[in-house]
């Protein structure tokens, strides 16, 4: 049995909101579900019966407070399971393997999926329906044409991200 608990976080991309899941007896700690943040397309909102426990985010803070500041290039977070269609969870287990400072195309990410051509557009909105952004490197999918589009924390936001990557316009091949 588990309860949703959820904490607030300053960023430079704004206010996070972090919620996960958490055992209702206190043992094993929490599994995030979502990272959103202000203003984002298809972001969650505090629900009634959610707590409010700041301390069991204190990991997923500091590294997230550590990749903000260049000092990181990776998330060790443990992630909450079942979230997501078997066809999302594909798409983001594709968005991980992302390496940190690197970008690919939408149609990249369709063709390690299996979902070519018309798939793409699939492909882009199981992208924008990430929830965990930051953490699931959902930033690092570009045009083929090298332009940044579609990013549910809005644009300003994805070239921010890439800037602390160092990797806006690069692409992996």
């Amino acid at each position: 049995m588990t309860t949703t608990v959820y904490a607030r976080v300053e960023s430079p991309l704004g206010e996070l909101l972090l919620v996960g899941e958490a055992a209702v007896d206190g043992t094993g700690g929490v599994r995030l579900r979502s990272l959103s943040v202000p203003g984002q397309k298809g972001g969650v909102a505090v629900e009634d019966g959610w707590r409010h426990a700041p301390e069991a985010f204190t990991d997923v803070a500091r590294q997230l407070e550590a990749y903000f500041a260049g000092r990181s290039t990776r998330f060790d977070v443990p992630l909450a399971e079942g979230v997501g269609t078997e066809f999302q969870r594909r798409v983001w287990a594709v968005l991980e393997s992302i390496p940190y400072g690197s970008t690919v195309s939408y149609g990249q990410v369709a063709a390690q999926v299996g979902a070519s051509g018309a798939g793409v557009r699939a492909v882009g909105t199981a992208i924008g329906r990430n929830p965990l952004l930051v953490v699931r490197p959902c930033h690092r999918v570009i045009g083929a044409d090298g332009a940044l589009r579609g990013y549910a924390g809005g644009l300003e936001r994805k070239k921010l991200l890439l800037g602390i990557e160092g990797g806006a316009g690069r692409s992996e091949p």
